[in-house]
């Protein structure tokens, strides 16, 4: 019987042995992979994915800090957005901009072709929580629950932490089986949090290696699958299917899980886009009407790349010079499309349909 107050130094290694293809995970494989590759192919047809990536990881980095309680409002989050070198964002914000960078860090190295590596985790690890130390060189480290009960205890010798990874390592960069990818995602997932290599910062590191590995085996082309929210919505079910793994090497539950909360996400992330695509279309043809002198694409673009937009992004992207670009917003907040408001020293103008889209899924 695992005993969670003891290291689990003996952590077994990749590939598990245990049957992880029964019928129940191979029927639910092929609905997520289903659903995965609509998400995927539609996505793939956008104008600007920039427009998504910008919205949608910064959901994702949202949603992931509040699992480990770094709790900020959206307000907060695209203030920080829009003025990062703001003096006045709180800490939470701040945490959650790390994660975002730190998610943005990671695709461009894999876009580069680079495979997921240790170094790669520890990158991440010291990006997210802005500190300069890496993996765990002493021991002590428990998880405990809400009443201070020790629920797991993660392996905590060096050399035991360092050959653990290596071999996860090679699990995600050598596909020599013919197990589906989304099945070994989830494997990956639960043995990454089994490790626990960080002395924080694990669980955000975990779901950013999730949708890297997406990326990395084209199951995606950008990090878009907004995992953590379906976590937070299923959190009760998440740590009890883990626990059935570390206990008693229950895989088919945590896989189901997996592969549920990548279909349910893909189906979601889908209609979130169709929904930002729709906005972003109803908006172009109604500027165009309504404003022709002030309409451009590359305005519209801007003002879909997040609810906050200042006077400064509009004549960072040479739309126009300041005195006009103020008057372009204004003109749009005249007939509807933005709101003027201010926030200490910063005015901003907020795309209300936008807002509405990403702030009440």
């Amino acid at each position: 019987m695992y005993n969670y107050s003891q290291p689990y130094n003996d952590l077994p290694t990749l590939p598990p042995v245990e049957d992880i293809e029964t019928k129940v995970i191979l029927k639910k494989a092929i609905s997520a992979n289903k659903a995965l590759a609509e998400l995927r192919g539609w996505a793939f047809t956008q104008a600007n994915p920039f427009l998504l990536l910008q919205s949608i990881t910064l959901q994702e980095a949202k949603a992931s800090s509040e699992i480990e309680n770094v709790v900020t409002t959206n307000d907060e989050l695209y203030q920080a957005l829009s003025a990062p070198d703001t003096a006045n964002i709180s800490a939470s914000a701040k945490e959650v901009m790390h994660y975002k960078e730190a998610l943005w860090q990671g695709y461009t190295l894999i876009k580069k072709d680079y495979p997921i590596t240790i170094n790669m985790f520890i990158d991440l690890f010291r990006i997210v929580k802005r500190r300069s130390d890496g993996i765990r060189k002493l021991p002590g480290t428990c998880l405990k629950n809400s009443f201070n009960e020790v629920v797991y205890t993660p392996p905590d010798n060096e050399s035991d932490i360092l050959r653990l990874l290596s071999n996860l390592e090679g699990y995600i960069n050598v596909d020599d089986d013919d197990i589906d990818l989304l099945i070994k995602l989830a494997i990956i997932h639960y043995q990454f949090e089994c490790i626990h290599p960080f002395p924080d910062g694990n669980g955000r590191v975990g779901r950013i290696i999730n949708v890297l590995y997406l990326v990395q085996k084209q199951l995606l082309n950008f990090p878009i699958l907004y995992l953590s929210k379906y976590i937070i919505e299923n959190k009760t079910a998440y740590y009890k299917a883990l626990k059935g793994v570390t206990e008693k090497r229950a895989w088919e539950d945590w896989i189901i899980y997996m592969l549920d909360a990548v279909e349910t996400t893909a189906i979601t992330t889908l209609n979130l886009i169709k929904a930002i695509h729709n906005a972003q279309e109803s908006s172009r043809k109604f500027i165009k009407a309504n404003l022709p002198k002030i309409y451009s694409k590359e305005l519209v673009e801007l003002l879909f790349e997040q609810p906050y937009c200042k006077i400064d992004f509009l004549v960072n992207r040479d739309i126009a010079k300041h005195q006009t670009a103020s008057k372009y917003l204004k003109q749009l907040c005249e007939i509807g499309v933005l709101e003027e408001t201010t926030k200490g020293r910063e005015k901003y103008f907020i795309n209300k349909e936008l807002w509405q889209i990403l702030t009440h899924q």
